[in-house]
């Protein structure tokens, strides 16, 4: 950060260097007497036109082998965020830069639609929302993520969403036409009930209680809604997790999930700085357990592992979910999704069968 700029309803307070640059630039006072200009730093979106749409992967610890992401960072900026080294890739800080730095991707839905089209394509559930939110705030005005939904509407094509952005209501007009196909699911990821920890850990995100209402209208609409509980952050909203259950299956939700709290290159960082000064009372315990579930480490990225930890802390906490999950109905696996009904649609300029 330069001398003057400030920060508002941030999750990252620091700027480190992204690991892959060469050059690292640091803010020093230049001896001059003369007052820095107070400038808030400011969201800013990039424009990357998409050359291709759809990313795969093969972890075992994951259950779809295909995504799409029309965003590069996320201005709800939980601080805490698995995705933030992926900013790195561009150059660009894990820290304030992820939430103010966006990149969006233009022409996603055209290059999506090339890609379905391709002779060699099979089909399986794609997934939206694995890496950053795709109805984030920008998305308001941008519509890329409409754009990716209209093309796999029009392909009849199975998808597994997750996200916490109340945008999404935007889209129920496509997504209940799917849901009533077999053709979609949504996870909504809620990680605590505590308005006030929310606005300082997740500061542009929306709080608990909206997000429960996303859970009840989708639920109202005939969509099927997991609960994501996600991240657990032990020590610190790991004693939420009967309520967050008892919540959401009031809201709606016909099943739920949880995935522990992953700190992954320079997150741990950053979510070590936001303990100390959000919750300082409490930083050595929450650490001292997170520790405790990876083997004495912040993160232990190993397969098998990455998602929920080991240990006693891990069972403890796994335990505590099945039981109140079954007690509530939501240990229930959501349905499959339909792949049966894929089907490419005519483009413009095809020719009509005449049989």
């Amino acid at each position: 950060m330069l001398p003057g700029q400030r920060i508002r309803a941030r999750g990252a307070v620091q700027n480190p260097t992204g690991r892959y640059e060469g050059v690292q630039h640091e803010a020093v006072d230049d001896g001059w007497d003369i007052p820095e200009e107070d400038r808030l730093i400011q969201t800013t979106i990039s424009d990357e036109p998409a050359k291709s749409a759809i990313s795969r992967n093969s972890s075992p610890d994951l259950p779809f082998d295909r995504s799409v992401n029309p965003w590069r960072g996320c201005e709800h900026g939980c601080v805490y965020c698995y995705a933030r080294p992926s900013h790195a890739y561009l150059n660009l800080s894990p820290g304030l830069d992820f939430e103010t730095k966006l990149t969006a991707k233009p022409g996603i839905g055209a290059a999506l639609d090339r890609e379905l089209r391709s002779k060699s394509y099979k089909v399986a559930p794609m997934a939206l929302g694995t890496n950053t939110d795709p109805w984030q705030p920008a998305e308001g005005a941008r519509r890329l993520t409409r754009e990716v939904l209209e093309v796999l509407s029009a392909f009849n094509h199975p998808l597994a969403i997750t996200t916490r952005g109340t945008l999404i209501e935007r889209d129920i007009d496509i997504l209940v036409p799917m849901a009533a196909q077999g053709l979609v699911r949504v996870g909504i990821s809620v990680t605590t009930l505590d308005a006030g920890l929310a606005r300082r850990m997740e500061p542009r995100a929306p709080a608990p209680a909206r997000r429960l209402q996303i859970i009840r209208r989708l639920s109202e609409a005939g969509i099927p809604v997991r609960l994501m509980l996600a991240p657990v952050i032990p020590g610190l909203t790991d004693h939420e997790i009967e309520p967050l259950l008892q919540a959401a299956h009031e809201a709606g939700a016909t099943s739920a999930s949880w995935i522990s709290l992953r700190l992954p290159q320079e997150v741990a960082g950053l979510f070590r700085d936001w303990l100390e000064r959000a919750e300082p009372g409490r930083a050595a315990k929450v650490m001292n357990r997170v520790r405790e579930m990876h083997g004495g480490k912040d993160y232990d990225a190993n397969f098998g592992k990455r998602m929920r930890g080991e240990g006693l802390w891990s069972r403890l906490i796994a335990d505590r979910f099945r039981r109140a999950a079954a007690k509530l109905g939501l240990d229930a696996p959501q349905p499959p999704l339909r792949c049966d009904l894929f089907r490419v649609p005519f483009a413009k300029g095809d020719q009509l069968g005449l049989f």
